[in-house]
């Protein structure tokens, strides 16, 4: 399993949620109403100025802040926005502008790896499969979701540390694993909902949902939440 599917720190939620059944579809609806609502077009948090640039940002993020990668990408970006421009930098001028980054020697192999792979095999162009996806160096299930939904519209469930904690403590996908949870979001979720599910969960438990102090008090889903992570002061 590579690093971009490994929940390494994601806090397990308790068995009472891992273990409990999933909300009913009607229950579920009205979460993803709220959420659009509240939000009707979320945006991921890390810059890009198209699909390999992105690809790369989202490399990068594994074990690393979106505001982190932003603040090392900038400059890099400017300078190499293809894969051809990227693979001329070479690993050790990539290696310097990413050094701020956790893991920045091996992430900028990959990058340097898989710039050679998307030449050499699909033209110099991000290819548009999951599969395809993950033969490139430092790409796994999360990434190639990732890609697929911000860069091609196509509906995937890209699960982080924080889809995964959402998604149990709220019982839209409960899961012990990245995967059952993504499965779980698959099924549950409705399709005109899908294009930006994993957006709200990510911000939801990135800014409101949280690992260790969830802000309870102000959650949109406060009334419809029976974790026994919830806070009532």
């Amino acid at each position: 399993m590579d690093q971009q599917n490994r929940p390494a720190r994601t806090r397990a939620p308790s068995k009472r949620i891992t273990m409990a059944r999933a909300r009913k579809p009607a229950e579920i609806r009205e979460i993803f109403e709220r959420f659009r609502t509240a939000n009707p077009e979320p945006k991921g948090e890390l810059e890009s100025v198209n699909a390999f640039t992105l690809l790369v940002a989202v490399v990068l993020s594994a074990q690393a802040t979106d505001a982190g990668v932003n603040k090392a990408t900038r400059k890099l970006f400017a300078l190499a926005d293809t894969p051809e421009k990227m693979l001329a930098l070479g690993e050790e001028t990539v290696r310097e502008h990413i050094k701020t980054i956790g893991l920045y020697r091996n992430k900028a192999k990959n990058v340097i790896a898989l710039s050679e792979k998307l030449i050499a095999a699909f033209g110099g162009e991000v290819p548009t499969t999951r599969e395809a996806l993950e033969s490139l160096p430092g790409v796994g299930r999360k990434t190639a979701n990732v890609v697929l939904n911000i860069a091609f519209g196509e509906i995937t469930h890209a699960v982080d540390t924080h889809v995964f904690r959402v998604s149990n403590r709220l019982r839209i996908a409960p899961g012990k694993n990245v995967l059952q949870v993504e499965l779980g979001l698959e099924k549950a979720i409705p399709d005109e909902f899908g294009r930006h599910a994993h957006h709200w969960l990510i911000l939801h438990g990135r800014y409101t949902c949280k690992a260790l102090r969830p802000e309870c008090g102000r959650c949109i889903q406060s009334d419809l939440c029976d974790s026994p992570d919830k806070r009532t002061t």
